[in-house]
């Protein structure tokens, strides 16, 4: 850790401190990149390599429910592992965790094999986000958590759109079976890479971890009102998130689904919460086009936003953040073309906006000694609850579109007015300290 006070030399010395780039982070970094691009070399083609393997295709409908409840559930283990053993210890599990289940899919070619190793490979984001966020808050003073936070959801978007396109080289290259076993073999070779990698350049954090972690039932009673209250507004806030979450493709692209919903509603084609009534359909390449419109937004946003939030208070961005998740299913279901979808799109990455901000709020906001534990059952708690708004919006879909857009900005809009009446912020003074 840099000296407090001490201005480092060069420009690359004043770049490493601006970024909070220690040696620890830089460690960090380099297993997000290795770990996230194997990841996601194979990730969006599991769904074709089960119906390839034979599974019926209700299979992968059931494994994408699987990965949103096991994300769900690992926070908490994530989080109470990494208070027990320290984030050196806890990433070098969550990693061998991960390496196992490529390994099960590599060595066995059946899509029960794949199930079963999803449950496995599927572990590390949600297992080490908990771990990745008291490294952060451990190794930068408390004026760079922003910083350190905003990085690190940067460098993951390499991955993130890396990954894919190396997958499908190698679909594209070996077929589907031979493609995607290839895939999870580099993916086990990048997990590898990485835990050495980790175990180099992350400085040991043993002996910091306290010998004892209370039980979630504990924690969840100890959990500052702050916290409570931020969680309630997050909670609700993703809802608005995920209830159109699943329709956006087809909102966006088939128009004709829509009418046939619709249709099926038995109402009339007037319906007063239309708008505009449906929105032309736009191509894959443009809909492919709006998501990098997005993804580059969010980008854009995350340096610039950290500096500032480190600087002041953080509850104004996170507030900025929640009226644009509740803005967008509104913008979305009123937009008509291409054209018009493209702000819509760049209102859906600055939701972006005070992400990382939220999180350095939940390090702020969660007891000393305990944090990562505090922070998986905070994400334990959300993501349980959230997980039911997938059904919601299935089901108002059927009645409506409209609905699932109209509910969603009204759980964003009760989110917001929660935060911004009830919710609590940092002090400046003692975080530039």
């Amino acid at each position: 850790m840099s000296v407090p006070g001490q201005q480092p030399a060069g420009i690359f010395g004043r770049l490493r401190h601006f970024f909070g780039l220690e040696q620890s982070i830089i460690g960090l970094l380099v297993m997000v990149v290795l770990v996230g691009m194997g990841e996601k070399l194979a990730e969006r083609f599991i769904p074709v390599y089960l119906v390839a393997l034979g599974a019926t295709p209700l299979i992968p409908g059931l494994l994408n429910a699987l990965d949103t409840l096991l994300s769900a559930l690992y926070s908490f283990p994530g989080g109470w592992l990494t208070s027990r053993l320290g984030y050196k210890r806890a990433l070098l599990i969550f990693n061998c965790v991960a390496l196992f289940g490529y390994g099960l899919v590599i060595v066995i070619p059946s899509w029960p094999a794949v199930i079963v190793g999803s449950v496995f490979f599927l572990s590390w984001t949600a297992l080490s986000l908990p771990a990745t966020m008291e490294l952060v808050s451990r190794v930068l003073p408390k004026h760079k958590h922003t910083m350190g936070v905003s990085v690190h959801s940067l460098v993951r978007r390499i991955p993130m759109a890396l990954g894919p396109l190396v997958g499908g080289i190698f679909i594209e290259t070996w077929g589907i079976q031979t493609g995607v076993r290839l895939a999870f073999g580099l993916a086990a070779v990048l997990g590898l890479t990485a835990l050495v990698a980790q175990q180099i350049m992350i400085i040991d954090d043993r002996g910091q971890a306290p010998g004892r972690i209370p039980g979630f039932f504990k924690l969840m009673r100890a959990m500052p009102r702050g916290l409570r209250d931020l969680l309630v507004s997050d909670i609700l806030v993703r809802f608005c998130e995920q209830l159109p979450y699943a329709y956006i493709a087809i909102w966006t692209m088939f128009p004709d689904q829509q009418a046939m919903s619709l249709a099926a509603s038995n109402l009339p084609l007037e319906y007063p919460y239309v708008g505009f009534l449906f929105p032309h359909g736009v191509s894959a390449v443009e809909f492919g086009v709006l998501t990098t419109i997005e993804m580059v937004t969010a980008l854009l946003v995350y340096i610039p936003v950290a500096w500032l939030a480190d600087r002041t208070r953080k509850k104004p961005f996170v507030l900025i953040t929640f009226v644009n998740f509740t803005l967008f299913p509104l913008a979305l279901w009123q937009a008509s073309g291409f054209a018009l979808l493209v702000p819509v799109f760049i209102l859906r990455g600055l939701k972006e906006f005070g992400e990382p901000t939220r999180k350095a709020l939940i390090m702020d906001l969660a007891p000393e000694g305990h944090r990562a534990a505090q922070f998986g059952v905070y994400y334990l708690v959300r993501d349980t609850v959230v997980s039911l708004s997938a059904l919601g919006g299935a089901f108002l879909w059927q009645v409506h579109p409209a609905h699932v857009f109209i509910l969603a900005a009204v759980c964003g809009l009760a989110g917001t007015l929660w935060f911004a009446l009830r919710g609590v912020d940092t002090n400046p003074s003692a975080q530039a300290g």
